[in-house]
């Protein structure tokens, strides 16, 4: 989700990172503001989509037949789990937070925690990040000038080394820099 929700890369940005006795506190920012815009018009669309098949829906559900009324529960659960899920997107809040060898990442949906995961690091400063790359760079192997804004640049994955010799994934970007910064940001604490 690295390249969706983005982490902070300085000290300097006091609303996303926390410094305490805990530690180094690292949130996701959100996804900016134009996109509840996108959240509101695409609910827009389901809800006047789920007010002109209710009636038919209903009738079709009343007919009696199992399978008329698998396609009406089917339909239904989509119209309802569509914003839903999306939604979902907007309230999910990602956080590293980092002291000494200790390294525990959290996830967050709508502020509630669903997954905590506490990691024992190698050493504090056992921080790796590696390139990735999906697909094979057609463009670039084709050495054409006019292809140049086609190449695929994959993206970078920072990685924890953990004490048992285990490798756990901590953040993905497009930008290496900024994970150079967050890996000497960790590193720091």
């Amino acid at each position: 989700m690295g390249l969706m929700f983005i982490f902070p890369v300085s000290k300097e940005e006091r609303d996303r990172i926390t410094i305490n006795e805990q530690g180094l506190t690292l949130k996701t920012y959100g996804l900016p503001m134009v996109f509840w815009g996108y959240l509101l018009a695409a609910a827009t669309v389901v809800f006047a989509m789920f007010i002109g098949v209710k009636g038919p829906l209903v009738k079709l559900y009343e007919t009696g037949d199992s399978i008329n009324q698998a396609l009406v529960i089917a339909v239904s659960a989509t119209l309802i789990l569509l914003p839903l899920i999306t939604l979902c997107f907007y309230m999910y809040e990602k956080f590293i937070i980092k002291k000494d060898d200790k390294l525990i990442i959290k996830h967050r949906l709508f502020f509630i925690p669903i997954l905590k995961k506490v990691h024992k690091l190698e050493s504090s400063d056992s921080f790796s990040i590696d390139h990735f790359m999906d697909s094979p760079n057609v463009a670039k192997m084709q050495q054409d000038p006019t292809m140049r804004g086609f190449e695929n640049k994959g993206y970078f994955q920072l990685f924890a080394k953990l004490d048992n010799g285990k490798y756990v994934f901590v953040d993905r970007s497009n930008r290496k820099a900024d994970l150079k910064k967050i890996q000497a940001l960790l590193c720091e604490f």
